[in-house]
């Protein structure tokens, strides 16, 4: 398998957990959360199909960073256990911080409002 088939297999695989473990996870510790808006606006803008495919696949990579249970620092520690998720998104964002269009925004402030309920 080349390594470029090889990525794309990783990034439909990531694709795919977030799709199905995103919402699940942000329902649990969304609240608890200060970067909880960008999270959300992220995942709309990468689920966006107007989004442009560079922007999708380096969302989706966050995003799934944020959904796998193992990462640098474990979620479960308290006041340090997101801060490895927040760089990540953080650092993904500045990166295509041109694409997260008004309506993703509102989406996210609509769904915090909601508590996440129905997604």
């Amino acid at each position: 398998m080349s390594d470029q088939t090889a990525d794309w297999a990783s990034y439909e695989q990531d694709r795919r957990r977030v799709r199905r473990e995103f919402w699940a996870k942000a329902k649990r510790v969304a609240a608890r959360l200060p970067f909880a808006e960008d999270l959300l606006a992220a995942y709309y803008c990468a689920f966006d199909r107007n989004t442009p495919r560079h922007v999708h696949v380096a969302l989706v990579g966050a995003l799934a960073y944020f959904v796998l249970p193992i990462d640098a620092v474990p979620d479960m520690l308290p006041l340090f256990g997101y801060t490895d998720d927040a760089a990540v998104l953080a650092t993904a964002l500045r990166l295509v911080a041109s694409h997260i269009r008004p309506e993703h925004r509102e989406a996210a402030q609509r769904a915090l409002a909601r508590n996440l309920a129905t997604e």
